[in-house]
Formats: C-alpha cells, sequence, structure tokens
C-alpha cells in the first residue's frame, strides 16, 4: 500500500489531492472531483498548479 503525504487542495474546486510519498516535481494527477489535470508544483509543502494545457505541435 502506498503512503500518501499530506493532500492538498484543488486550486479549481478545493478538493483534496492525495499525493504519494514518491511524488515529485512538474508531475500531472487528477483532482478525483473536478477531474482536472493539476501539476505538482512543490512537495514541501505540497502545492497544486493547474497543468498547462497540451498545445498543438505545428510541426516547427
Amino acid at each position: 500500500m502506498q503512503e500518501t503525504l499530506v493532500a492538498p487542495e484543488c486550486p479549481e474546486c478545493d478538493a483534496e489531492v492525495s499525493l504519494g510519498t514518491d511524488a515529485r516535481v512538474s508531475e500531472i494527477v487528477e483532482c478525483p472531483e473536478c477531474r482536472l489535470e493539476l501539476e505538482i508544483e512543490s512537495v514541501e509543502p505540497p502545492r497544486l498548479l493547474l497543468a498547462p494545457e497540451v498545445e498543438e505541435d505545428w510541426g516547427e
């Protein structure tokens, strides 16, 4: 069973988002309530940001 860190809040809906002890900065996780993709900004203390949207690749 995976241990979890203190759960930071989703910046969109304020739901708690559990992070594993192996969570890393820049990892993308999903909010269990609103299903938005979130980027881990920091693990000590745990902070989340809205994940950047994938932009279309124009082959440049």
